[in-house]
């Protein structure tokens, strides 16, 4: 839009008028940079979505699942921690409860068998209805949270009436009758290289006391 001459000139006016009164202002009157308005201080900024999330063990263990069994890190995540939480909630060791995760479903948590044994830890809804119902309903058997809850406490159980560790991974496995306790064997095989894993990078774990031998 055009501007009249008598408007040009009182415009020219009011902008050097303008400019000397910034230039002889002090700095602390001169407005600041807008970028720097726009950062809030270094206290006010929230850290990174899960930056703290697991300790230093917990990540050694989702880097190399996530790299083995080809698991998005983040789901690795969750996998772990939860494992982490419900060994402690039932007092077993968690390298234990990942080693069956690994070679019941090597991380999938949609696995399904043709026993009809399903998620992570392959429990069947059939035989566990009751378990499954206070974790949320039979549907959460392919939560993952759920799912390690659940399977953590039906080992847990099999371990306490049986009487050894080994005893109750086979039953667990429905192998009870296996004098080579093959699956036990496997399962034990598996946590002792993430025990490796863990030592590796120079970390201990500490084996929940309750496990059985």
């Amino acid at each position: 839009m055009a501007v009249p001459a008598s408007n040009k000139i009182l415009m020219y006016a009011v902008v050097a008028s303008g400019a000397l009164l910034i230039a002889v202002a002090p700095p602390a009157a001169v407005a600041p940079d807008s970028a720097a308005v726009c950062v809030p201080p270094a206290d006010a900024m929230p850290a990174a979505a899960g930056a703290s999330a697991a300790d230093p063990a917990q990540q050694v263990l989702i880097q190399y699942l996530s790299r083995r069994f080809l698991v998005a890190a983040t789901m690795t995540g969750r996998m772990v921690a939860a494992a982490h939480s419900a060994a402690d909630e039932v007092g077993l060791d968690p390298l234990l409860v990942l080693a069956v995760i690994a070679v019941e479903s090597r991380f999938n948590p949609i696995a399904e068998s043709g026993m009809g044994a399903k998620g992570l830890m392959q429990i069947i809804p059939r035989f566990h209805l009751d378990k499954l119902r206070a974790a949320g309903g039979e549907d959460a058997v392919f939560d993952p949270e759920a799912n390690i809850q659940v399977g953590s406490r039906i080992l847990q159980e099999y371990v306490h009436r049986y009487g050894t560790l080994e005893a109750g991974l086979q039953q667990y496995n429905g192998a009870a009758r296996d004098a080579n306790a093959y699956y036990a064997r496997r399962v034990m095989a598996e946590r002792e290289r993430l025990e490796d894993v863990m030592r590796a990078s120079g970390l201990t774990t500490l084996v929940a006391a309750g496990q059985g031998s």
